[in-house]
């Protein structure tokens, strides 16, 4: 009797460290399923920002090449302006 009240002390207690270790991985699930919740939050913040500032650099490139044109003309025409001078 006392041997079958041993091992049903331990078998106890194995299914007591059993639970236990069930609800530490049920914990981490809920923990990883937070972070991968934030995670998704994060990414969608980032790619708006990307697309954001994609944008910018494409406003800034057309502002670039407006300019770049412009400096173009405006070297052009004081070249003229010298030409026309020294003639």
């Amino acid at each position: 009797m006392e041997a079958a009240s041993t091992r049903l002390q331990r078998a106890l207690a194995a299914l007591e460290e059993a639970v236990e270790r069930r609800h530490e991985l049920e914990r981490g699930r809920g923990v990883l399923s937070d972070q991968v919740h934030t995670l998704g939050i994060d990414r969608a913040r980032l790619a708006d920002a990307l697309d954001r500032e994609a944008a910018r650099a494409q406003r800034l490139e057309s502002v670039n090449r407006e300019v770049a044109g412009r400096l173009d003309e405006a070297i052009a025409t004081v070249r003229t302006v010298l030409a026309g001078d020294a003639g």
